[in-house]
Parts: structure tokens; sequence; C-alpha cells
């Protein structure tokens, strides 16, 4: 029978092993594949909400006779910045592209900022309520990252075919990346261009939620390893680490942003372009 991960007694991790898996657990339903974490999926969820709700309230606020301030201001220096990185690497035009990246670049930096939380935290305010595990950073378990990543591999694919047609799609596996004039030539070559393309667009995703999912994770088992410091040598690492960290999760969500547009862009181009 599946059964929800709660606490039956509230006692503490007994040493420094049960202490980092007590804080490496998911509060979850299921088991293997089908396991599913609720606090991953509560935590990016709240976030979205809470990003779309402020989005909507700057919105309905805006005023062209006033100048921006407060967070709205923040707001637009971003939207510039991510329209900025959308003109230089995204060849054509689609007005899908700038919402896109800026929503995706501001909820990865969401998500990822959570690791800031002291580690302790909301896992103390779960413990309290009887619930066993609650891990608060979406971005550090595998399943967020892979399925941002499978998402725009889906309008990868998409925009692959709509712009290039299903011919030109089919065509890209057949004579991509090794192309020959002679007809045999091309028919020889068409396994190992099938498998060699296969890899490459799976690699796409695959890259993108890995390195995502990777540096957020080793960010917070050094947030977890600080912690279990005695408390009055934990604030020198513990501020210092923070400080870099907050490059760590500014530049991921940059380059998971960056690297949607440019795939997307490469989706847009014609075999000819392409080539």
């Amino acid at each position: 029978m599946e059964s929800l991960n709660v606490t039956e007694s509230h006692g503490d991790p007994a040493g420094p092993v049960e202490y980092i898996q007590h804080h490496l657990g998911n509060l979850s339903v299921g088991e293997g594949f089908w396991t599913f974490h609720i606090d991953t999926f509560f935590s990016a969820f709240i976030l979205a909400v809470l990003l779309g709700w402020v989005a909507k309230k700057v919105g309905d606020n805006l005023d062209p006779d006033k100048p921006p301030t407060g967070i709205q201001n923040i707001l637009e220096i971003i939207l510039e910045f991510v329209e900025k990185q959308v003109k230089d690497a995204f060849i054509g035009y689609n007005p899908l592209i700038g919402p896109l990246a800026f929503t995706l670049f501001v909820w990865i930096l969401l998500m990822n900022a959570m690791d800031l939380l002291p580690v302790d935290l909301l896992p103390w305010v779960a413990g309290s309520m009887h619930v066993e595990h609650l891990r608060i950073v979406p971005t550090a378990n595998l399943d967020t990252p892979l399925a941002l990543a499978g998402s725009v591999f889906a309008l990868i694919i998409f925009f692959n075919i709509k712009v290039k047609g299903g011919l030109g799609f089919t065509k890209m596996f057949l004579f991509h990346p090794f192309s020959a004039n002679n007809i045999v030539a091309k028919i020889l070559l068409m396994p190992i261009n099938i498998m060699m393309t296969t890899v490459e667009e799976l690699a796409k995703p695959i890259s993108m939620g890995l390195r995502l999912f990777g540096n957020m994770f080793a960010g917070e088992l050094i947030f977890i390893l600080i912690a279990l410091l005695p408390w009055w040598i934990q604030f020198i690492p513990g501020g210092i680490w923070a400080i870099f960290h907050l490059l760590i999760i500014s530049l991921q969500a940059f380059i998971f942003m960056l690297l949607t547009i440019v795939y997307l862009s490469l989706a847009h181009q014609s075999m000819e372009e392409g080539h």
C-alpha cells in the first residue's frame, strides 16, 4: 500500500550520516519510477503562483507617467536583460521566446534561492506538524530539472517540425551531420547520421537537466555539511558559501535560460541555414 512518509517520533537524527540522509529525504508517495515527491512539487508550485501573482500585481499597477520603483523596477531590469539575450541569441522572431525565457529564468532563480534559507528551519516547522521529510529546493531534486528540460525539448521538437516540416525533420536525421552527393554514400551514411543526430538531440535536455541538478544538489549538500558544525563555527563558512552560492544560483538560471533560447533558435532554422 502506498503511504505518505510522516514521522512517528520527533527525535533528532542520531548522527551525521542520519542527519544528512534525513535532510536529503523527500516527502513522497509511491515507489520506484512512480514515486511522487510532494515537497518538490509543492515548493515549485507555490513559487510559480507567487511569480504569477507578483507579475499580475505589477502589471495592474503600471503607470507610464511614473518612474518604476520597488519590485517593478527589479522586474523591468530582469526583463531588459532577458530581452537582450533573446535578441543576441535568437535568430528570427517568435513572440513565445521572450516570455518563456523570462519565466524560466525567474522561476528557476526563485527555486534555486530556496537553498539560501536555513537548513533546519522549514524541516523543523514540518516536523512540528508530524511531517518527517521536507526538501524545499525543487531544483536539487532530479525530477524538476529534467521536467523543465523535457518541456523545453518538447518545444524544440515542435518547432523543428513546424519550421522544417515533417519531411525536413526526417531529413535532419537521415542526412545530418554527414552528407554526400552520391546516392549510395547517402544510404550508407544514414544509420550513422540517425544515431549521431539522435544522440545530439537527446543530449540537449539531458545536459540541461543534469547541469542544473548537479550544481544545486552539491550546493544543498554543502549547506547540510556546514550545518553539522558547532553553531558558533557555522556563521563564517556558511556566510562565505552563501555569498558564493548567490553567484551559482544566478548563473545556473542564466545558463538554462540561454540554452533554451539557443536550442529554440536552432529549431527555427531551415536545413540550409543549419548547415
